[in-house]
């Protein structure tokens, strides 16, 4: 099983050469983003559009 910090230099090492730290943290912050969500997607941790819809009725 990979580490995190592994994880992260794999997903380094294939980004382009030109992006400063900045856009380097927020590749690495959006793509943990997005990888926890898929784990919650496949866990069926998720709400349908017809229930975010419904809540939103509430709202507006």
């Amino acid at each position: 099983m990979t580490t995190a910090k592994e994880n992260a230099i794999d997903f380094i090492k294939k980004l382009p050469d030109n992006l400063n730290v900045e856009e380097i943290a927020y590749k690495l912050y959006v793509n943990e983003k997005i990888n926890k969500a898929q784990e919650q997607i496949r866990e069926g941790k998720y709400i349908s559009h017809e229930e975010v819809k419904e809540k939103m009725k509430k709202w507006l």
